[in-house]
């Protein structure tokens, strides 16, 4: 992959083809439900402070003075519903935000953009209570405003970018009895949000990294779901029939080099905004090997990795150095993501009532994997983890002295059962 920028145009040659592209794969050949991440808990404050009587007493006064739909009233219900969330009382404040939202609509009109602020602080209450359902709603109409409330070019691209983030929690929450639906969206609404940034803001835009970042991410829950699930996965979640294996490979192969693309557009917009060896561009460099690896792509992997390692320790900066220590100072399960690296066999917390020992090859492979705890209670949950070890494919540890990796022998990790 070259790194030289000296073709305006360069990356375009990557984006065009991603947006010519159709979403991965359809909602019909895609099945699964990941694991929900653990809702935010809410303590309620019974506590009444003086911002909250004052601002109710204000409510009061407009309703008095000009009527239950002053078209005042939704900014004050506003200011009343953020007090409300930071006294913890997020029920409270979800049922006045909405009243806010809908005298927003009342006044200035169904589409309005006076009601974003408060539709997105009601979904950030729900989100507290754990209301998915609910949060899915109001996502709907918070995205359907967005369109005719906002003009194309970054604050839609934006919001594209975040509601494709929905998607994937949504998909992960589990709230769909068939949540393939999810992916698709959240490919296609990145994909939404990349064309707007490339038509106002040109290919070489910085921006153009949220996009893709939600792309790569898409890549990465769609293969997991189809390709690592191991051999009853098809049959676990009645996955469309999609014919021999041949046919099976073309989509993994497709998957690859779509994000192969992505990837190369990131590394090279990092080129533009940052420069060849700086630790943001590198760590994109390390992403694609890390791609690589996650296809069985190992050769070509060690390369990569080989020259992010190298462009790392040929920098005296303190945060090259820190980026080498995080990247490469021990073994790393993939995907190492942000917004997917769940789906990694990491224990959540230093202890556990299971213990595994294992080893890492140097080519990132697990080996001699043994379980070192005696409880019988949770042995279901640690023959689980044990099989998703055996499949992860890992960034090997690096010799800091010849940039070269090495194997990791007497690995030990402890999982809390209950956290998985």
């Amino acid at each position: 992959m070259t790194t030289s920028h000296d073709s305006a145009s360069f990356p375009a040659l990557w984006l065009s083809a991603l947006l010519l592209a159709a979403a991965p794969v359809s909602a019909a050949e895609v099945a699964g439900q990941g694991p929900g991440p653990e809702a935010t808990a809410v303590t309620p404050d019974t506590h009444i402070p003086a911002d909250l009587q004052a601002l109710e007493a204000t409510i009061a006064r407009l309703e008095s003075e000009h009527g239950a739909y002053s078209p005042a009233l939704p900014e004050q219900l506003l200011s009343l519903g953020q007090a409300l969330q930071a006294a913890g009382r997020h029920r409270d404040a979800a049922t006045v935000l909405r009243r806010g939202a809908h005298l927003a609509r009342v006044s200035s009109g169904l589409y309005a953009g006076t009601q974003l602020p408060l539709l997105e602080a009601e979904i950030a209450s729900l989100m507290a209570l754990a209301d998915y359902p609910a949060v899915d709603q109001r996502q709907t109409w918070l995205h359907r405003v967005q369109q005719r409330a906002l003009s194309a070019g970054p604050a839609r691209a934006r919001a594209l970018v975040r509601h494709a983030d929905w998607q994937r929690l949504a998909y992960l929450y589990g709230i769909d009895e068939e949540p393939a639906h999810r992916l698709a969206d959240m490919w296609e609404l990145n994909r939404q949000a990349l064309n707007e940034l490339l038509e106002s803001e040109g290919d070489r835009s910085p921006r153009l990294l949220m996009p893709l970042r939600g792309m790569l991410q898409t890549q990465y829950l769609i293969s997991d779901l189809q390709w690592q699930g191991g051999p009853g996965l098809y049959d676990a979640y009645q996955l469309v029939d999609r014919g021999p294996g041949a046919q099976r490979s073309a989509y993994r192969r497709d998957s690859f080099q779509q994000g192969l693309s992505l990837l190369r557009a990131m590394h090279e917009l990092q080129v533009g905004q940052s420069g060849a060896g700086a630790p943001a561009t590198v760590r994109t460099l390390v992403q694609l090997g890390d791609w690589q690896q996650w296809h069985g792509e190992h050769q070509e992997a060690l390369k990569t990795w080989c020259r992010a390692f190298a462009e790392l320790a040929g920098s005296d900066t303190a945060q090259a150095r820190r980026e080498l220590d995080e990247l490469f100072s021990a073994p790393v399960p993939l995907p190492d993501l942000p917004g997917v690296s769940l789906f990694a066999p990491v224990p959540k917390s230093p202890e556990g009532d299971i213990l595994l020992e294992f080893d890492v090859g140097a080519d990132g492979r697990v080996t001699d994997l043994l379980r070192k705890d005696d409880n019988s209670e949770v042995s279901g949950v640690a023959h689980k983890l044990m099989r998703k070890l055996r499949r992860t494919p890992f960034r090997p540890r690096f010799d800091p002295e010849v940039g070269q990796p090495v194997a990791t022998n007497n690995m030990l990790w402890a999982y809390d059962s209950k956290q998985w």
